[in-house]
């Protein structure tokens, strides 16, 4: 099967957790939020992908983002503002991908070629085992987010309701604001995104840091290197075609925020490549138009049969 974007349909969930219960449709480039929570934070995410061609089917092929000179070359971007519920170690906090099936039998050639190229030019703090029965590969969030601003405390009792935060993470930039402001310079956390990425290798920096309760944290993180509508990394000088090697069931992405202390997540964005034509595209497709950030926690197939079964899908 070839990787061409008329192949597949991209489908952008995401929720508080693994459980794909608690999942919601993300609409790719929207200028909205999509407001999540659980017993450890309160997130408001934003999704952007480039020449998007996903579901749902109105979803607009791109963003303003990417007409930013931060962002000209970018391909994607996972946007949030974090507002932790308790204090949180900045140690503590890990980012990147995970997998709950062993994914070693997939695995392309060239891929471990690509993960050394990846640490070296991208992430030098990305570390985990992928040929384990549960793979992952995470990074220290303080060393792998692009962008990171340190806003005011809020009222966390007022944090209610859905709310449309885009306007503060329509381009997050490296820094702070008021007491946030104050909090980096106390630390002496560099100002240069790069500066600070460096800063937070250092494992002892990390535990300095500390992902205050109330506190607003803007995050971007994206790059021009992995293109979404067909899974395709493209390194300098070395391009890997992921979605070729691997079952059409298994055509998933899912990047973590999680606790590693409490080993809980925070935030779960899953991309699914769904194979166009199949009776599951076709029903996502057919059912898009209702499906959105303000819609149920499940696809469409899952709607359904939890309706059949007479569960309630709110």
């Amino acid at each position: 099967m070839g990787t061409s974007t008329t192949n597949y349909r991209l489908r952008v969930t995401a929720g508080p957790s693994y459980d794909l219960n608690t999942h919601r449709v993300v609409v790719v480039n929207a200028d909205e939020t999509l407001r999540i929570e659980n017993e450890q934070a309160v997130t408001y995410l934003c999704v952007r992908i480039q020449d998007y061609t996903g579901l749902p089917n109105d979803s607009p092929k791109s963003s303003p983002y990417f007409t930013h000179p931060l962002h000209e070359s970018d391909q994607y971007s996972i946007s949030f503002i974090l507002i932790p519920k308790q204090d949180i170690s900045g140690n503590d906090l890990m980012f990147g991908n995970d997998f709950n099936q062993p994914i070693r039998d997939s695995i392309p050639p060239g891929f471990n070629t690509a993960l050394k190229l990846v640490k070296w030019a991208i992430d030098p703090g990305l570390d985990g085992d992928p040929y384990a029965d549960k793979p992952y590969l995470y990074s220290p969030a303080l060393a792998s987010w692009n962008y990171l601003r340190v806003g005011e405390k809020v009222d966390l009792s007022e944090e209610v309701g859905e709310g449309n935060r885009h306007d503060r993470i329509a381009v997050v930039e490296e820094g702070g604001e008021g007491s946030g402001e104050a909090e980096r310079e106390k630390l002496q956390i560099p100002g240069d995104t790069a500066q600070r990425k460096k800063h937070f290798l250092d494992e002892n920096k990390r535990k300095e840091f500390v992902f205050e309760k109330g506190r607003q944290y803007l995050v971007d993180f994206g790059n021009p290197y992995l293109g979404f509508n067909d899974f395709t990394l493209r390194l300098p000088g070395f391009h890997l075609h992921v979605a070729k090697y691997i079952d059409a069931r298994k055509h998933k992405l899912r990047y973590t925020l999680k606790n590693k202390n409490l080993d809980k997540e925070i935030l779960v964005v899953l991309f699914t490549l769904l194979v166009e034509g199949s009776e599951e595209e076709i029903t996502e497709r057919d059912s898009s138009a209702g499906d959105g950030i303000e819609d149920g926690p499940r696809s469409s197939s899952e709607k359904r049969k939890s309706t059949n079964q007479g569960e309630k899908t709110t």
